[in-house]
């Protein structure tokens, strides 16, 4: 590249007005006070910013092209927001966006040798690697995907829990796969096929899945998300004590291409509970009427949510069957309630074998099936769980 045409790259990058925010990056403001340096400053001045840059570069994995790749497909900017909103784009600001991405091109192949060639300067100074790189090419795939792979955040997690309001990816989320799960074929297959419903577009249920601790609810929901994640599906988790916070988690999410499914694990209620109400409110509809790309799947040990007394079921209330009635509508409300009950005796110790085989462990069937129930008597009774902790203990021989 020839001296002048840096130069004048290094006056256009000033007028980005799409991707403007790349001029706040470490490594290209560094670049282009290296180049005003060249032009304008001492030898000095000129190989402090040679340094400063190619240490910004080095943090980044000392490719150009690469940053400059990286950063076009993952930037958050008006054009962005306008494509996931489904609004028109004006024809100045798709014109633009071509320019740009030509100019950005441009940049990405800068060599160090180029830059080099303007500094007076016999000495050995850092490189830095480029490549070709047909950045309209990749980020027309990268908006064409945006209602599978999503874009930021949604593009690199597929679980995420709430703070503040503000969604905050999970960094490790659980990856279990519903072929990983023994047992509740049935139970599954209906969360399941829900869970596909909502990733084609298609009308979705919220969900209620009810029964004894241990059986698998949870395990249930994130393996059907993870079976979605390519699908554009992603899990958004929420505490009961944050169920205020969903409509306002939906303000953000209503219009995006990707489908979300709002988790709340273990729900229950006491008497008088205010987020009793925020939830029945949100499931009747008022809220989330619009949002046809979420669904809310919620587990609970009780099948009415609400926690009674002996006392609120006799109660001195003047209208007692209106009362229990409404203790009970919240999880009528759900669209597809699910029950996982405890299993019975070859139902659990077939998770046992499953399980077995799966950690590989070589013991004679009828010694496994004895030490499994002897387990399930000295703990909780027998559930998934309770054959989960069996058979790991086992494989670490304990017995």
């Amino acid at each position: 590249m020839k001296k002048n045409s840096l130069f004048d790259l290094n006056r256009q990058l000033n007028a980005l007005s799409v991707f403007r925010s790349i001029l706040e990056t470490d490594i290209v403001s560094s670049l282009q006070k290296l180049l005003n340096a060249v032009e304008k400053s001492s030898l000095d001045e000129q190989l402090l910013c040679y340094g400063a840059f190619s240490n910004a570069l080095y943090r980044q994995g000392g490719n150009l092209s690469q940053f400059v790749k990286n950063f076009v497909l993952g930037d958050e900017n008006f054009y962005l927001e306008k494509k996931l909103h489904r609004e028109k784009i004006p024809s100045v600001i798709e014109e633009s966006l071509q320019r740009e991405l030509q100019l950005l091109k441009k940049l990405s192949v800068v060599t160090s040798s180029a830059v080099q060639e303007l500094i007076d300067y016999d000495r050995d100074l850092p490189r830095w690697d480029t490549e070709e790189t047909d950045l309209k090419k990749e980020y027309d795939a990268m908006l064409e995907a945006l209602p599978y792979s999503g874009h930021g955040i949604f593009a690199e997690y597929r679980a995420f829990k709430v703070k503040n309001g503000r969604l905050i990816p999970v960094k490790n989320p659980d990856l279990q796969t519903i072929d990983q799960l023994y047992g509740y074929q049935r139970e599954r297959s209906q969360v399941l096929e829900n869970t596909r419903a909502l990733a084609e577009g298609k009308p979705a249920s919220n969900v209620l899945l009810y029964g004894d601790a241990g059986t698998g609810k949870s395990s249930t929901i994130k393996a059907c998300a993870n079976a979605f994640f390519d699908w554009g599906v992603r899990l958004v988790e929420f505490d009961k004590h944050q169920l205020r916070e969903i409509p306002e988690i939906i303000e953000q999410l209503y219009d995006s291409p990707l489908k979300f499914i709002f988790y709340i694990d273990d729900l229950s209620f006491g008497q008088n509970d205010d987020d009793f109400s925020s939830l029945k409110g949100i499931l009747e509809g008022n809220v989330a009427d619009y949002s046809k790309n979420i669904a809310i799947y919620a587990t609970s040990n009780r099948r009415h949510l609400v926690r009674e007394s002996m006392e609120a079921r006799v109660g001195d209330d003047l209208h007692l069957n209106d009362t229990l009635q409404e203790t009970m509508s919240l999880s009528a409300r759900f669209g597809l309630t699910i029950t996982f009950s405890k299993p019975e005796k070859d139902l659990y110790l077939s998770i046992v074998k499953n399980l077995s085989a799966e950690y590989g462990i070589q013991m004679a069937e009828d010694e496994l099936f004895k030490k499994a129930e002897a387990f399930a008597i000295r703990s909780n009774g027998r559930s998934p769980r309770t054959a989960k902790q069996f058979v790991r203990l086992l494989s670490i021989g304990i017995k």
